[in-house]
């Protein structure tokens, strides 16, 4: 009898130590965050304590990419595994069905105790009217400004901390759960929180619809930027501008003049909010270490894009110069090789497979992505069949007027735009040209032939930007019938930042023509 007991607590204690014995997984999700602050050089130009932390514990990818430069459908392929494209993540506002599978789900299904906090964004149904308006029509020969003037604001004083409420009251949440729920556990737990920050704020004074053109901060994250350090980006000419960024520098409200005082203002109050992220992440880690689940944890730190903060002329996200879609990508954990910086080029997609076999879970059909393990594993030796040389962004959304395609392999980064016809492609080398300003794909014709040759065997991009155009047409034109005799006045006062004050008649005239040009969509 007591041997039988004695098997029996063997059988039971084993079975609860190998549960408990698989990682812990924390992945902190920012918004908006400039993945080249990650390393060095641009790691110099702000204090980000948390994120040194896990460069120096863990391992950092050098050239982490978006799947797509805005919000929901870069989460969207980062949840789902899958390129946008194959989930028809088209914009803000078309993502992943609410009921779609993401590796939360199979992490929960495998045994896994899982929480989600914070900023999730990859299902269908959500932004403004004004942001699905602009992505629908795209297509209409007619420039109005979308967005507020970007701004630098300026609050509190040096012992004002807590800039972004909603994102520290989810930090705390996460904390909380950590000490009160994660260190009672006897099953392993997946613990995800997604901040806004460092996203620029809405710009109130433009009123309910606008957009966020404000970078908010305080001096005391201010004090965390070496203002000696903030550049003031190099731009071309308008008139030299690639026809797609002088619509995006255009829509984004940025073609008027600004001095180099408030684009450095710009910047540095934009470090400064990415410091105060910085600092979320840290109360997590921080939680982890107190309990003592920091040891058997795999913590991921990532984001949905990146922001141009005044490069390129352009605020904002929505393009595919490395400000835009460039994210930082750090993992730390049991097993995971400290100092380590990976020079491949992986995307967000690379994410659902990585998170699966951290977790021992076979992964179960198609999915773009492939696990970075191989790279970081203290157990694990990389081959080249481990993942492609190559990742894929792409942009169907506002402010850009085409579809947008990044291909990035080696030192080249090869953007199509469109059918592959109608816009010019651009090329440039990042390695000798990191500030992008030299497209010279008519001095490399071979090297593009070449990329837009792999670029088709990826996805077929004429199909796709002829299906998104489709998509446009008919969601502005449901929407438009939805509003009846409404149509022109809820037009009228979307977020079109023209100055009524000033000429009235004058920007009456231009929303009137604006409305004449969409007369297309309805046939």
């Amino acid at each position: 009898m007591f041997l039988l007991t004695l098997l029996f607590f063997i059988q039971k204690f084993g079975e609860s130590s190998q549960n408990v014995a698989k990682p812990n997984i924390v992945m902190v999700m920012s918004d908006a965050f400039d993945g080249r602050l990650s390393f060095d050089p641009g790691s110099k130009v702000v204090q980000l304590p948390y994120i040194n932390y896990l460069r120096e514990l863990g391992s950092t990818f050098l050239n982490a990419y978006t799947n797509s430069p805005i919000c929901c459908p870069s989460r969207a392929a980062m949840w789902s595994g899958q390129f946008v494209h194959l989930t028809q993540s088209w914009n803000n506002y078309k993502c992943l069905d609410a009921n779609s599978t993401t590796w939360m789900d199979v992490l929960q299904r495998s045994g896994y105790r899982t929480k989600m906090l914070g900023k999730l964004d990859y299902t269908s149904g959500s932004h403004s009217v004004s942001n699905r308006v602009e992505a629908w029509t795209r297509d209409v020969q007619f420039l109005l400004r979308q967005e507020g003037r970007p701004v630098s604001q300026l609050v509190g004083n040096m012992s004002t901390v807590r800039i972004m409420e909603k994102d520290w009251d989810n930090t705390d949440k996460a904390a909380q759960w950590i000490h009160q729920t994660a260190a009672r556990l006897n099953e392993p737990f997946a613990l995800y929180l997604g901040l806004n920050l460092p996203h620029p704020y809405n710009t109130e004074s433009l009123g309910p619809t606008a957009g966020g053109s404000t970078f908010r901060s305080s001096p005391y994250w201010l004090s965390k930027v070496s203002s000696e350090l903030v550049s003031v980006p190099k731009w071309l000419p308008m008139a030299a501008m690639h026809p797609v960024d002088f619509y995006s520098t255009y829509t984004k409200n940025c073609s008027s003049e600004f001095t180099e005082e408030e684009v450095k203002s710009i910047r540095t109050f934009y470090y400064a909010m990415c410091a105060e992220a910085d600092a979320m992440l840290g109360q997590v880690i921080s939680a982890l270490r107190e309990t003592g689940l920091l040891d058997n944890t795999v913590v991921i730190f990532t984001a949905d894009h990146g922001e141009l903060a005044m490069e390129h002329r352009q605020f904002y996200k929505m393009s595919m110069f490395e400000g835009s879609s460039h994210v930082p990508l750090l993992v730390t954990g049991p097993g995971v090789k400290s100092g380590q910086q990976v020079h491949q080029p992986v995307s967000l997609v690379d994410l659902y497979p990585t998170v699966l076999e951290i977790a021992g879970i076979p992964a179960v059909g198609y999915l773009s992505g492939n696990s970075i393990l191989p790279f970081i594993s203290k157990a694990r030796h990389f081959s080249k069949n481990d993942h492609p040389e190559w990742v894929l962004s792409e942009y169907h959304g506002c402010n850009a007027n085409a579809s947008t395609y990044m291909l990035r392999v080696g030192h080249w980064k090869y953007i199509a735009y469109a059918d592959g016809r109608s816009v010019p492609p651009q090329l440039f080398n990042v390695t000798l040209d990191k500030d992008e300003l030299h497209n010279v794909v008519l001095k490399f014709p071979d090297v593009r032939l070449q990329l837009d040759k792999l670029l088709r065997s990826i996805v077929d991009y004429p199909k796709v930007s002829a299906a998104v155009q489709i998509y446009n047409k008919r969601e502005f034109t449901v929407w438009r019938e939805s509003l009846g005799r409404n149509y022109t006045e809820v037009i009228a006062n979307l977020r079109w930042h023209v100055d009524w004050q000033k000429d009235i008649p004058a920007n009456q005239r231009a929303i009137d023509t604006w409305l004449q040009k969409t007369e297309w969509l309805k046939s």
